[in-house]
């Protein structure tokens, strides 16, 4: 299936669950994500804030784990361009100001900006993956243009409701699988 196609299909399936589906759904993916095995030098995360008229998975709930799991971790968050479609990582803290850009995604304001090589794990936001590790997002490319100036190491991650799709038949040269999908039931390597 192409990802136009799957795109208004997973659409419309995440908006279809209920707020009390989602809770539970996002508390079977924090589970499944304590279960991975965290390496060590895990110093940067690059997460993202998830929005909530998108029905988005609840990364705060993996990101605050990770927090407690790593003392000590850095995590940045995106700011886009969608000028030109790029992603800039910035370092936040306690002290940050996020404020929502043009299309409603809260952005750090006054953060610290970090080099994408620096960033071990990063927390990659989607609608489905495909049994190869493909993800379908919104269509931009951010991700796809920011994964390959990360460390050769970095881990990305991407949670989905929905278990892998077959694979997705219009992959370009310049989709960047994911290293590891989460489902509320399942972890998947690639």
């Amino acid at each position: 299936m192409t990802k136009s196609a799957l795109r208004e299909i997973y659409k419309q399936k995440r908006t279809a669950l209920t707020e009390r589906q989602r809770v539970r759904l996002n508390d079977l993916l924090l589970i499944q994500f304590q279960q991975v095995e965290i390496p060590y030098n895990v110093n940067v995360l690059l997460s993202y804030w998830p929005l909530d008229q998108h029905a988005e998975i609840n990364t705060f709930l993996m990101t605050d784990y990770l927090q407690f799991r790593i003392p000590g971790l850095q995590v940045a968050y995106p700011v886009t361009n969608f000028t030109n479609t790029s992603m800039q990582a910035m370092l936040v803290n306690d002290d940050t100001v996020f404020a929502p850009n043009k299309y409603g995604i809260a952005e750090p304001v006054n953060g610290t900006p970090v080099t994408p090589a620096d960033i071990d794990m990063i927390f990659v936001p989607l609608l489905v993956f495909d049994t190869r590790g493909y993800r379908l997002g919104y269509g931009k490319g951010f991700y796809d243009r920011f994964l390959p100036s990360c460390c050769k190491d970095c881990i990305s991650i991407g949670f989905s409701y929905f278990e892998p799709v077959p694979p997705i038949s219009d992959i370009s040269q310049f989709d960047v699988p994911l290293t590891k999908g989460i489902t509320p039931e399942n972890t998947y390597e690639f």
